[in-house]
């Protein structure tokens, strides 16, 4: 997650609280999902983002994961996503984000 990215979560936290926000990732990867979810719930672990040491806790879920891809317009999903998730190791990005929720989210 790039500097700018992580100081937008950051405010927009600080704005209307952690506890109302949900973060969507959209990455190829298991391994790059990941490691975003762990910036939103536990910090930035590269140190090097505004979220350094910052443990939000964040809801954090990949779109291809069946809480978040339900509550999408199906016609919408298959258009902005059904490709891609052809594509992707579904099951090793749920099993990635599972861990970081179980881990780290606080809400």
């Amino acid at each position: 997650m790039d500097l700018e990215n992580q100081k937008r979560v950051k405010e927009l936290s600080e704005q209307y609280g952690p506890e109302n926000l949900v973060v969507v990732l959209g990455a190829a990867e298991g391994e790059a999902a990941g490691l975003t979810a762990e910036t939103v719930t536990a910090g930035d672990p590269t140190y090097a983002g505004p979220l350094t040491g910052v443990q939000l806790g964040l809801k954090v879920y990949h779109i291809c994961e069946e809480e978040i891809k339900s509550e999408v317009d199906p016609g919408v999903y298959d258009e902005q996503v059904g490709m891609m998730e052809m594509v992707l190791d579904v099951d090793e990005i749920v099993d990635e984000m599972s861990a970081i929720r179980e881990q780290f989210t606080k809400y």
